[in-house]
This record gives C-alpha cells, structure tokens and sequence, in this order.
C-alpha cells in the first residue's frame, strides 16, 4: 500500500469577493441615504454630494445642498462602490478560510476598524466628513461589515489549489492535507 500526501490551501473566491462589495455597497449606501435626514436634519442629496466630492472636488458641496446633478450621482455611485468592493475584497482575504459565524464577526469589526479609519484618517483629507461623526455613520459601517462578510461567506465556492515545496514541519496555518492512500496489487 503506497501512501501519497498532497498539501493544498483554500484559495479567495474573487467572484463570491465582488458580488459581497456591490451588495454591502448597497446596503451601506441606502442606510446612509434614509438615515442621515433624521440624524443630521440633512437631504440625503448631501451624503451624495460627500461621497462625489471625493473626486469631483469641493465645488460639488455649497447649496443647494438639496439638488442633485447626474454627474453628482455618478461620482458618489462610483466612489461608494469602488471602495465597498476594495473593502469586500481586502475582507474576503481575511475571512475565506472561516465559515458564516466568522464572517460576520471578523466583518463586523472590520466595519467598526473602517469607521475609525474614515474618522481619523480619511477626514483630514476630505474634512466635510466631519458632520457625519455620529453613531448612524459608526453603525453603517458595522452593517457594512457584517453584510460583505455574509454575503461573502454566502456565495463563496470553496476551492483548494495544491502548494509545492513545503517543508514537512514548515506548513502554513492555512494549508489542509489531503491525505489519499492507493494499494499496490501483486500479480
């Protein structure tokens, strides 16, 4: 009987990754764009305008803050869902080897660990973030998290790609062994 091991490691399901960004995406915008009026006593057009003068520029921010133009619409869409689907994936890296419980707990403090970065980091470079420092925005990414991180887990297709040149003692936590054993006949 010969016995033949083979090492592998789960590879990031990129699609299960980008389908997981444009859906959180989503969610975290429509939160935003249904809350922020209540919380803010802001249009939801201004959160659009937030996101478009990412790129657009600060030109797109002063009044009316409650109109709203196609390129305004195009820049906020195409800043949110950019960076939801980066986000997904950089998740997707940290997660595609646990299941659903874990990614939506490793998701969810993803989301939270976002929002402290766009608190701190991201606005000083677009300090007109600042209004949104409330617990709405500090939830949103929550749920941002949580959604990426279960629909991630959710669409996600397992696959297992063999690694060579491993030493014996030297296996990487995420690799599995696949063990299979042939027996040799005798004729």
């Amino acid at each position: 009987m010969t016995q033949e091991t083979t090492r592998v490691r789960q590879v990031v399901d990129w699609g299960a990754a980008l389908w997981a960004g444009i859906v959180s995406g989503f969610v975290f915008l429509g939160l935003n764009l249904v809350l922020t009026p209540y919380l803010t006593g802001m249009t939801a057009s201004v959160f659009m305008r937030y996101l478009a003068a990412m790129i657009l520029g600060t030109s797109v921010l002063p009044p009316p803050a409650d109109s709203v133009t196609v390129p305004i619409v195009l820049a906020a869409l195409l800043v949110n869902f950019v960076l939801a689907i980066i986000f997904a994936i950089v998740l997707a890296i940290v997660t595609h080897q646990w299941g659903m419980i874990m990614g939506i707990l490793v998701g969810a403090l993803f989301g939270f660990a976002l929002y402290f970065i766009n608190l701190y980091a991201v606005m000083r470079l677009f300090p007109w973030f600042f209004i949104l420092q409330n617990s709405l925005f500090a939830v949103s990414h929550v749920i941002f998290g949580v959604v990426a991180g279960a629909v991630y887990e959710m669409l996600e297709v397992e696959k297992y790609v063999p690694v060579d040149d491993l030493p014996v003692n030297g296996v990487a936590v995420d690799d599995v062994v696949v063990e299979s054993r042939m027996e040799a006949t005798h004729g």
